[in-house]
């Protein structure tokens, strides 16, 4: 019996299951895609929850979305002292790093009055009270439309 040979351009069955079983084992898994507002709860989750743990007092969440593009969520906290302010700083870029943000940023260690941590999608100071007294970041940012007019 003489064999066929597959017609000018076509790959004969065994010769394409063997090009398939190679694509198929040389193909990199897909990363999950998460989106961008699932990361920022998510993050938010892990940033309240490790200011609970160090101690900070008045913990205030502030929606950002619509009003800049800065972040989608802005947290403001104190400390008691200098000492545990830093402390709060030191174990919130502790957690982040630990839960996959490598790209903290953080301004106001040396000093310890004002900690700005910035997460990506969510931005977190942490005052002494004295200095969240006089800045008051709060009322600057939760005013309303008419409040501005």
């Amino acid at each position: 019996m003489k064999s066929r040979k597959p017609k000018h351009g076509k790959v004969s069955k065994p010769k394409r299951q063997k090009i398939l079983s190679n694509l198929a084992t040389q193909a990199k898994p897909r990363k999950r895609v998460v989106s961008k507002d699932a990361r920022a709860e998510a993050t938010l989750a892990l940033i309240l929850s490790r200011l609970d743990d160090a101690k900070a007092t008045g913990t205030v969440t502030i929606d950002l979305s619509g009003k800049s593009t800065l972040a989608d969520y802005m947290v403001v906290s104190s400390g008691r002292s200098h000492r545990h302010v830093s402390a709060i700083a030191d174990q919130l870029t502790e957690a982040l790093h630990k839960g996959g943000n490598k790209r903290v940023r953080v301004e106001g260690l040396p000093h310890c009055d004002w900690v700005l941590v910035d997460a990506g999608d969510v931005i977190i100071h942490v005052f002494r009270p004295e200095v969240r007294d006089f800045y008051n970041l709060e009322k600057m940012w939760t005013r309303t439309r008419s409040e501005e007019n």
